[in-house]
């Protein structure tokens, strides 16, 4: 059964500026490419993949849609927009990215905005109601409450704009909370219809490092589908961030051993792949 991975990154810290790698101990701050990922792609069941912005800058959506022309088994690219500046973005969707065939979405590092309202100012409002008009989605990266309380108000006040929360916005899987916060405003997320669930980075929430399986991420996953359902989830895998808690192939293997036992072999193909190839308008 193919899965389209719907959430990888990768970075030239020679090429590229990534102002959240500065001062960073860990395994991420070094260059990512994708030769390292698809020698371990092949011991998935991961078919295709989706590029996902990791710099609130141009170079990195450029050098993203450069590898999305190079190789076959990219299929999006989900880049960077200004969107404090409504003019800019207007005429680089209409000058530039609206006629390349990988530009699939937009995402803007809005967990290291010191404000957690970010996406509520005025101008940014006003780019995104212009990224709706051109039937892009946005994704929304979160890890406070606050961050799924200014997703809700994006979704009330532009309902034509798609939003996916990457990473099922942090659940409280450290704290072992069942499910707090993050479950009721989960649920009120799910009463929008274009807002989508990212089924995604869960091993590195669990802060467990390399000891995690599918057992912790369960009922995380069981509450989210329960309360969007299956049609509006789809799966990513976040490379290379994932690797600080396990391989590319250890990640998938615990989310399709927790899906199994949620879903049909039906709605496991949806999730899998055709809800992905819905959202981000993909082409097969």
């Amino acid at each position: 059964m193919k899965i389209i991975d719907t959430h990888i990154h990768l970075w030239d810290l020679e090429k590229g500026d990534y102002p959240w790698l500065e001062g960073n101990k860990s395994i991420l701050n070094r260059s990512y490419f994708i030769e390292e990922l698809e020698a371990h792609r092949k011991d998935t069941k991961v078919q295709y993949g989706i590029l996902v912005q990791a710099a609130n800058n141009s170079q990195d959506t450029d050098y993203m849609l450069r590898i999305a022309q190079e190789y076959a088994w990219i299929k999006g690219v989900v880049g960077w927009l200004p969107l404090m500046e409504p003019n800019a973005c207007e005429n680089l969707l209409h000058q530039t990215y609206n006629k390349n065939p990988y530009f699939k979405g937009i995402r803007h590092l809005i967990h290291n905005e010191p404000d957690p309202k970010w996406l509520l100012q005025p101008n940014v409002l006003e780019s995104l109601k212009i990224i709706a008009s051109y039937g892009l989605p946005f994704d929304v990266v979160g890890i406070l409450p606050e961050h799924l309380q200014t997703a809700i108000k994006v979704a009330q006040q532009i309902p034509s704009l798609n939003l996916v929360l990457d990473h099922l916005n942090q659940p409280p899987i450290a704290e072992n909370l069942k499910f707090g916060w993050w479950g009721e405003l989960i649920n009120e997320a799910s009463t929008y219809p274009n807002i989508y669930l990212k089924l995604s980075g869960l091993g590195t929430t669990s802060n467990r490092g390399y000891y995690w399986d599918a057992s912790d991420i369960f009922d995380y996953l069981e509450f989210a589908i329960d309360a969007f359902g299956y049609q509006r989830c789809f799966l990513g895998g976040d490379w290379p961030v994932s690797l600080l808690a396990g391989s590319y192939s250890y990640t998938w293997k615990q989310y399709e051993e927790a899906l199994v036992g949620l879903l049909s072999k039906e709605k496991l193909k949806a999730v899998y792949h055709h809800n992905a190839v819905l959202f981000y308008n993909l082409k097969l």
